[in-house]
């Protein structure tokens, strides 16, 4: 029987039962629910990386965003708060649109 020790998304279970299996599971505490979604997120942008086509590089961005929901979540804000934090920020300090990469600050 195969270890998975990860956090899933909530039909998991019901998809695991449905294929004639049983899955094993606990609920996390708040500190280890933050933790795994850390762990998630870094697997999903892995992924995302790792990707060739444009399809599967959606579905990875749609798990990262499901993530960031989830945490959105944890702390009592929508999706819709955090866009208008991006905004916000976007507008303050710009976004990554121009791929500028500062190599070093020299004094004057």
């Amino acid at each position: 029987m195969p270890t998975h020790n990860k956090l899933i998304r909530d039909r998991i279970p019901e998809i695991i039962k449905h294929n004639g299996k049983t899955p094993i599971t606990r609920i996390l505490n708040e500190k280890e629910y933050i933790e795994e979604i850390g762990k998630k997120i870094g697997e999903e942008l892995t992924e995302y990386l790792e990707a060739k086509s444009k399809e599967h590089k959606v579905e990875e961005l749609a798990d990262l965003l499901e993530l960031i929901n989830a945490l959105a979540q944890h702390e009592g804000v929508t999706l819709k708060d955090v866009e208008k934090a991006r905004k916000q920020k976007a507008e303050k300090r710009g976004s990554f649109q121009e791929r500028i990469f500062l190599v070093k600050t020299m004094k004057l």
